[in-house]
């Protein structure tokens, strides 16, 4: 049996903790909260924290939307769902540190159910999160992966594997043949597990979040930086803009189902830049970010 507000219970909850946890670790602003309405049906809250000590910018957005018919971006590889009335649900966050030694990081749990007056409803939940650093530290890929590995590994011992794979594959840029970071877990779809195991498949990803990445935070916050460090961490800031534009599932279904830009759009960084034919010189901290932008097992 379906349980939807267990569901949406779980996802404030795990919005206020999110939000909690940045606050006390940033110690200098809190998040500011905008509650939204959608006029096709549904809303949400968007939490954004600016200009912190640590977290130049974060934004954790609860939404919960629904509509009578599907955009194209849901139905393309779903033929099935199409014309069917849906429900969306979920929390997703990007931060981004101010120290270019600090990752940026992404995550989100969602829950996605559609309906239509013959067939029993269609359901799955999905989500993940992602490490993009800048300067990255072997160290804190392990950990990262570790974690993750321990999020999922209770449900099947072939979970780490085929979430880190889907990660490797979804969060990569094909025009510049790279991967947007070092990846973690990525998983949608998911419902193989009946209703209440994939909903504890879900919240143990989420739950895991923290664990994962606070400490790499707390490692690196401190790590002294330049003129040159803060220039490349804008640069790379623009591989984030492009992924989410021309690729996110979620960015393109949230402004096809006529979504709220603002909300939709607040995973964008603050600053970033571009540079026409940059390479970084060879033999450099910057030029060895290359060599982690390809999938690697890291445990």
């Amino acid at each position: 049996m379906i349980d939807f507000q267990s569901v949406e219970t779980y996802f404030l909850r795990f919005q206020d903790t999110i939000c909690s946890a940045i606050e006390a670790e940033d110690g200098r602003v809190q998040f500011e909260q905008d509650q939204w309405e959608r006029q096709e049906g549904g809303g949400g809250r968007s939490r954004i924290l600016s200009d912190g000590a640590i977290f130049e910018k974060a934004g954790v957005g609860f939404s919960y939307v629904k509509g009578a018919k599907l955009p194209p971006s849901a139905t393309a590889s779903r033929p099935e769902l199409a014309g069917c009335a849906w429900k969306a649900m979920g929390v997703s966050l990007v931060i981004h540190p101010r120290n270019p030694y600090v990752p940026t990081v992404h995550a989100n749990v969602r829950f996605f159910i559609a309906e239509n007056d013959t067939e029993d409803p269609i359901w799955w939940f999905g989500g993940g999160f992602d490490l993009t650093p800048f300067y990255p530290v072997d160290e804190d890929c392990v950990h990262f992966h570790q974690v993750a590995k321990e999020a999922v590994e209770p449900f099947g011992t072939e979970y780490y594997r085929k979430c880190k794979a889907a990660c490797d594959s979804y969060f990569y840029l094909p025009h510049r043949d790279e991967t947007r970071g070092i990846g973690g877990l990525f998983f949608d779809d998911f419902n193989e597990l009946g209703f209440e195991q994939s909903f504890a498949f879900m919240q143990s990803v989420g739950n895991a979040f923290l664990l994962a990445y606070l400490p790499i935070v707390r490692r690196r916050k401190d790590t002294s930086y330049g003129v040159r460090e803060r220039d490349f961490q804008l640069y790379r800031r623009g591989r984030y803009v492009e992924f989410n534009l021309i690729y996110d599932r979620g960015t393109l279904f949230g402004l096809q189902s006529g979504g709220r830009a603002e909300s939709i759009l607040m995973s964008m960084p603050p600053l970033a830049r571009w540079e026409y034919g940059y390479v970084p010189p060879h033999n450099t901290d910057e030029a060895r970010l290359f060599e982690y932008l390809q999938p690697r097992d890291w445990l």
